[in-house]
């Protein structure tokens, strides 16, 4: 089994990955559409 210390820093580093996808996706997706909408 991994220490306490280990899994701590692997929740960190797992809360951090999903926070940045939570907030980097609708970004993305504003992005693309306003690319979409110059290119036409």
């Amino acid at each position: 089994m991994a220490s306490a210390n280990d899994m701590k820093a692997a929740k960190a580093t797992y809360e951090g990955f999903v926070n940045l996808v939570k907030w980097s996706t609708p970004i993305i997706c504003v992005l693309v559409l306003l690319i979409i909408l110059v290119i036409q």
